[in-house]
C-alpha cells in the first residue's frame, strides 16, 4: 500500500470480477447471497457508468461452478470470460495479460471466495505485479463469517485496501456537480442501495415533486369505512 494513498478515480483503476458463479455463491455464508449478487451487479453498473476497464474471470464453469450471473453479464455483454483451472487467477496468463493491457496499477476486486480466490490473487498481484489491491468486502463472500473476516484481516495486514461497493461508486463520482454521471449514479442508488435508494425516491417525489419512476394504473380514491 502506498504511503500516500490516492482516492479512486475513473482514470487510475481497473476492476476484476473473480468467480461470480452460482456454485461458488452456494458456499457463501458470510453475507446474504441475494445481497451479495445485488452488490456485485451494482458495482458492475457503476463501473460501466464510469468506463472502468473491467475483467471477468471464471473457474471450471462447465464442470463445477456454473455460468456467471446473467445480471452481471448483461452489464458487460461484450467482455470475454477468462476461464481458468487454478483457484488463483494470477496463475492464468490470460488474466495477467488482461490486467496489464488495462494499464492501471490499482485493481478493485470482487470475488468468491474471499479466503481462497481473493487472497491468493491479491497476494500474487501485489508481490509479482506491483498492483495496489482494493478489496470490495461486500461484493465478495466467504464460506463463513469467520473465513471472510479473517481473510480480510490477513489481506489488510499485507497492505490490501478494504472498500465497499457504494464507497467505490461514490469515490468515482466524488462531486455531485459532475452532471454527466449524476443521473446514472442516482439510478444505481435507487435500484440497489436499499434504504438510501428508497430515501432518494421519496425525496424526489414527495419533496421535489418529481414524477414517479414507474408508470402505473389509476390511483383510486379511498372509501371511508362504514360506521
Amino acid at each position: 500500500m502506498s504511503a500516500k494513498p490516492e482516492l479512486l478515480i475513473p482514470g487510475n483503476c481497473q476492476l476484476i470480477f473473480i468467480d461470480q458463479q452460482p456454485q461458488m455463491a452456494f458456499g457463501v455464508q458470510s453475507i446474504d447471497r441475494q445481497v451479495l449478487k445485488n452488490n456485485v451487479v451494482a458495482l458492475a453498473k457503476a463501473a460501466k457508468v464510469f468506463q472502468i476497464p473491467t475483467t471477468i474471470t471464471t473457474v471450471e464453469t462447465e464442470s463445477f461452478s456454473g455460468h456467471t450471473y446473467p445480471e452481471l453479464l448483461a452489464v458487460f455483454p461484450e467482455l470475454p470470460l477468462l476461464e481458468r483451472t487454478s483457484m488463483n487467477s494470477w496463475d492464468d496468463q490470460k488474466v495477467r495479460d488482461a490486467l496489464a493491457k488495462n494499464g492501471q496499477k490499482k485493481i478493485v476486486v470482487s470475488g468468491l471466495w474471499t479466503e481462497v480466490c481473493n487472497n491468493t490473487f491479491a497476494f500474487d498481484a501485489m508481490r509479482e505485479g506491483g498492483y495496489e489491491i482494493h478489496m470490495v468486502a461486500d461484493a465478495s463472500g466467504g464460506t463463513s463469517k469467520e473465513a471472510h473476516d479473517y481473510a480480510m484481516q490477513r489481506m489488510i495486514q499485507a497492505g490490501v485496501i478494504p472498500v465497499t461497493w457504494q464507497q467505490v461508486m461514490l469515490e468515482w463520482q466524488r462531486d455531485w456537480a459532475r452532471r454527466d454521471t449524476y443521473n446514472d449514479v442516482m439510478d444505481i442508488v435507487r435500484e440497489h442501495s436499499g434504504a438510501y435508494g428508497m430515501g432518494v425516491d421519496y425525496a424526489y417525489t414527495m419533496v421535489h415533486k418529481a414524477e414517479e419512476r414507474v408508470k402505473h394504473g389509476v390511483v383510486e380514491a379511498p372509501v371511508a369505512a362504514k360506521k
